[in-house]
């Protein structure tokens, strides 16, 4: 069993059993060399972009047997199945503290990321700018799913990333996966004052 994210997401939570073996870390070739290219191989990650990739290496590099856990640890914790924590942190923010911030007298906007999410990087700088340009309209709130990983459960995120768009505390919008900046501002233009 191969989890391909980072020390710090395995100590957050992972399969028992799993071998850490980070996808966007210098030791990983060398590390996939020390692995039975004639055994199964089962491998995961976040949300299965980098548990793909490195599912595509490792085929190429002449493993025979390769498994991709589908919907990664997210799927897996919204499906309540067990995982071993490492790391004593904190669950990060709770159901109650959320719903405390998309309760707003304007449209808030969610955005659930992660550093490591290639997609999500590419979309924060014009969801900041967004949220710079309106502050009387919208309001920005970025969760960073790594750090709450009992919350981006209990609301079922099962991939990122993955924007909620909230109107008087009220789900009116939601977008999994990347969506450009054009794309993004045409939602606003249905709660226009």
């Amino acid at each position: 069993i191969v989890d391909v994210r980072t020390p710090e997401e395995f100590k957050n939570g992972h399969l028992e059993n799993a071998f850490n073996l980070n996808w966007d870390g210098s030791e990983f070739e060398a590390q996939l060399a020390t692995l039975d290219k004639t055994k199964p191989v089962f491998v995961y990650c976040l949300s299965g972009a980098r548990s793909r990739s490195a599912a595509d290496k490792m085929r190429k590099e002449g493993f025979e047997e390769i498994v991709e856990m589908p919907g990664g640890m997210l799927e897996w914790r919204v499906n309540n199945l067990p995982e071993v924590k490492l790391s004593s942190t904190e669950k990060g923010m709770d159901l109650a503290q959320y719903h405390a911030l998309i309760t707003s007298d304007h449209l808030v906007l969610v955005d659930f990321y992660a550093d490591w999410c290639a997609p999500c990087k590419k979309m924060e700088p014009y969801l900041t700018k967004i949220a710079a340009e309106m502050p009387d309209k919208v309001t920005l709130v970025r969760i960073d799913v790594d750090k709450n990983t009992e919350l981006a459960k209990e609301l079922g995120i099962t991939a990122l990333p993955f924007l909620k768009l909230y109107n008087a505390d009220d789900m009116v919008w939601e977008n999994l996966g990347f969506i450009t900046e054009e794309d993004l501002r045409k939602q606003f233009l249905n709660y226009e004052k």
